[in-house]
C-alpha cells in the first residue's frame, strides 16, 4: 500500500504520463513541414518526468527527423540512435536514421556515400516492414529507388509499388508520389493526370502544390510542353494555386518559384512578400525573398535584408539551412558590388556545409 502522502503525486504522474501519451502525436507534424515545433514538442517529452521508454523513444525518433531536416545531421544521427536504444526497429527512428544517412551523403559526396545511400534504403525498408502504414516511410523509399543508381538499388518499379502502397494509405499523397516518378522518368504526359487526382482530392495540401509546380518547372513538362507553353502553365497554375496555399509558406514558396521559372520576377516577388504576414513559417519566406533577389537581381538590398534576419532567427527545415542563406547573401553582396563581404558570405556558407556547390563556386569565383 502507498504512503498516503506519496499517492496523489504518483497518481499525478502517472495521469500526465497517459495524458502526454494519447496526446503526442509527432507524425502529423513532421508529414506538414513543421519541423520546429516537432522539435520543441519532442524536447517537451524528453524533458518530462515519468515518460516511459516507449514515448521517450518516439520522441527521440521525431526529434530526429527534425534536426535532420534542419541539416543537423550529426545530432540527428546521435538522437536516431538514442530511439532505437529504447526501442529497436522504430520506424519513425529507422526513417530519420536514413535521411540522416541520405543528408550526410548529399554533402560528402565521396566514394563513402555510396555505401551510406545503400544503408538509408536498407532502413527505410525495414520502416515499411515493420509499419506497412507509415505514408513518410513510403514516400521516402519511393523517391529513393527512383533517384538512387540501379547498382545501388534503383528500381522504377519499386518506385511505382510504394506509390501504390502509399495510395492505399493516402490516396492524394499516393498519386503525388506516381506523378513526380512518371516526370523524373521523363513521362510528363502520364505524370500530369496523376498531380491533377492528388490536386483535386486534396486542393489545400501544401505538399501537392509544392511536388506539382516543381515538377512542372522541370526538363520532363519543358520537353512535352515546349518552353513557351511550359511558361505559360506555370504562371495560370501559380495564380490559380496561390488562394489555396496562403498560410502555407511551403506552398507560397513553390509559387513564387514557379513565376520565377515562367520569367515573373516581380509576381515572384509579390507572393512571397505578401504572404510573409500570415505565413505559419516566416522564415521560409525570408529565405525565398532573399532568393528571389539574388536570382533575378530585384529588389537586392530589401532581399539582403530579409536574408540577414533569417540568419538570426530560428530557420525552418527543409530549405537547405543557415548554408543556403548565407550562400544567397553572398549573390547578393556580389550584385552590390561589396566582395569582400561576399567572400565572408560564402565563407560562412561553407561553415555550415562545407561541400555546398553553390558556396564554393561563388568563393572560387571571387578569388
Amino acid at each position: 500500500m502507498l504512503p498516503l502522502f506519496l499517492a496523489p503525486a504518483i497518481c499525478c504522474t502517472l495521469a500526465a504520463q497517459q495524458d502526454m501519451g494519447a496526446t503526442y502525436r509527432p507524425r502529423e507534424d513532421l508529414d506538414r513541414g513543421r519541423f520546429l515545433k516537432a522539435l520543441a514538442d519532442a524536447d517537451a517529452v524528453l524533458a518530462a518526468k515519468g515518460v516511459d521508454d516507449k514515448l521517450n523513444a518516439l520522441a527521440w525518433g521525431a526529434k530526429a527527423q527534425a534536426l535532420c531536416a534542419l541539416t543537423r545531421f550529426r545530432e540527428a544521427e546521435s538522437a536516431a540512435q538514442q530511439a532505437l536504444k529504447l526501442q529497436p526497429a522504430l520506424p519513425e527512428a529507422l526513417v530519420a536514421l536514413s535521411m540522416t544517412k541520405a543528408g550526410i551523403a548529399i554533402q560528402q559526396r565521396n566514394l563513402g556515400s555510396l555505401k551510406m545511400a545503400s544503408q538509408a534504403m536498407n532502413g527505410l525498408r525495414e520502416a515499411v516492414a515493420g509499419d506497412p502504414d507509415y505514408p513518410l516511410a513510403w514516400m521516402t523509399l519511393g523517391l529513393g529507388y527512383q533517384q538512387l543508381p540501379g547498382v545501388l538499388g534503383g528500381s522504377s518499379k519499386k518506385a511505382l509499388e510504394c506509390a501504390e502502397q502509399l495510395k492505399r494509405i493516402q490516396p492524394a499523397r499516393g498519386d503525388l508520389l506516381l506523378g513526380r516518378i512518371l516526370s523524373m522518368e521523363g513521362k510528363w504526359l502520364e505524370a500530369e493526370p496523376a498531380f491533377k487526382r492528388a490536386l483535386a482530392a486534396a486542393p489545400n495540401d501544401p505538399e501537392i502544390v509544392v511536388g506539382y509546380l516543381n515538377e512542372l518547372g522541370e526538363k520532363a513538362a519543358r520537353r512535352a510542353l515546349g518552353e513557351a507553353a511550359q511558361k505559360q502553365k506555370l504562371t495560370a497554375e501559380a495564380k490559380r494555386l496561390l488562394p489555396l496555399v496562403r498560410r502555407s509558406a511551403r506552398g507560397i514558396e513553390a509559387v513564387s518559384l514557379a513565376y520565377i521559372d515562367a520569367g515573373l520576377s516581380e509576381e515572384a516577388w509579390e507572393a512571397a512578400l505578401e504572404g510573409l504576414p500570415r505565413a505559419d513559417a516566416p522564415s521560409i519566406l525570408k529565405l525565398q525573398l532573399g532568393k528571389v533577389a539574388a536570382r533575378t537581381g530585384i529588389n537586392l538590398e530589401d532581399g539582403l535584408a530579409f536574408l540577414d534576419q533569417a540568419a538570426k532567427e530560428p530557420l525552418e527545415g527543409g530549405t537547405g539551412g543557415y548554408a543556403a542563406v548565407h550562400w544567397r547573401r553572398g549573390q547578393i553582396l556580389v550584385k552590390l558590388g561589396r566582395q569582400a563581404e561576399a567572400r565572408e558570405a560564402a565563407s560562412k556558407a561553407l561553415s555550415y556545409d562545407p561541400q555546398h556547390r553553390g558556396a564554393k563556386g561563388l568563393l572560387s569565383e571571387l578569388r
